[in-house]
């Protein structure tokens, strides 16, 4: 399954939920870098230095970096069939 990191935004419910079908998710409280305002680059980096996605709620994430939104929306559908959830 998927080897996510899912950020400060992202609901604990669907952590646990993600967690629950299988999926490897590391949240950015657990990596101790809870409330401490890190730029989304270092963010980033931090997922890809641990071959994780990051999962967010953040559309800034998806403006300013559209070519990692591209690559990680390639990756989760070649591991699961389409939703709605990803546009």
């Amino acid at each position: 399954m998927a080897r996510l990191y899912a950020d400060e935004q992202f609901p604990r419910e669907t952590v646990l939920i993600l967690r629950t079908l299988g999926h490897d998710v590391l949240t950015v409280q657990e990596a101790g870098k809870a409330n401490q305002k890190i730029p989304d680059e270092e963010v980033l980096a931090f997922a890809a230095n641990n071959q994780r996605a990051v999962v967010t709620l953040s559309y800034q994430i998806r403006v300013n970096y559209p070519l990692y939104a591209k690559r990680l929306k390639s990756r989760l559908y070649k591991q699961s069939p389409p939703t709605r959830a990803i546009k």
